[in-house]
């Protein structure tokens, strides 16, 4: 049996730009998507604390050390400059390789490790 857990955590981070114009996803600084083993193109649940809003996207890169977190098209619009969100990845794995996962979960401060 397989099933769907925890893989990544990105807890409380800020949200500093919203880009109606871009194509769609969430950029991340590479820091965090390495601090949280988040690739880009990886789906990820995006669940904003300010709104209640909850969505899916995909990862693209952003620039390393810069703190970014920017939702891009239509996720723009759930989002405002300054709310604060979880950003969450799961993975498909076994029963008994679930048991022993510890997923990455990240804390960053002012979007900084």
């Amino acid at each position: 049996m397989m099933i769907e857990v925890l893989k990544s955590k990105l807890h409380m981070v800020t949200v500093t730009e919203a880009n109606i114009n871009y194509m769609g996803s969430i950029t991340i600084d590479e820091d965090l998507m390495d601090a949280a083993g988040l690739i880009a193109g990886e789906k990820v649940q995006v669940v904003n604390n300010n709104n209640g809003e909850r969505f899916e996207t995909y990862v693209i890169r952003g620039e390393r050390g810069s703190g970014c977190i920017c939702l891009n098209g239509a996720a723009a619009r759930k989002v405002l400059v300054g709310d604060t969100v979880i950003i969450m990845s799961y993975a498909l794995m076994d029963l008994e390789e679930a048991r022993t996962f510890k997923p990455y979960v990240v804390f960053p401060k002012e979007n900084r490790l």
